[in-house]
């Protein structure tokens, strides 16, 4: 059986995603690529925007409004050390 993911792993993974993704990201692609379930995505997607690591905006096509989200300058920054730490983490067999 697999352990649990941490909240650091569920954070690196969230903002890895978006990066990988490009520019915009559907909140449904996170939700698959990040393995989560709803409430547990919007719960992560509101404090990571809040915080200010996750910019949140709305596109209207068609009389059709979608969701997106993108890393913001402090996200690359969080990311960033987030994949430090992983490798430290790696490299000491921890």
């Amino acid at each position: 059986m697999s352990e649990r993911r941490s909240r650091s792993e569920i954070i690196f993974d969230i903002l890895a995603l978006i990066q990988r993704k490009g520019v915009k990201v559907k909140p449904t692609h996170i939700l698959y690529g990040a393995n989560l379930s709803h409430d547990r995505l919007k719960e992560y997607l509101d404090e990571l925007g809040q915080k200010g690591f996750l910019e949140h905006y709305e596109e209207t096509k068609k009389k059709k409004t979608k969701t997106f989200y993108r890393l913001t300058e402090k996200g690359f920054n969080l990311l960033s050390e987030l994949r430090r730490m992983k490798e430290v983490e790696q490299a000491f067999g921890l």
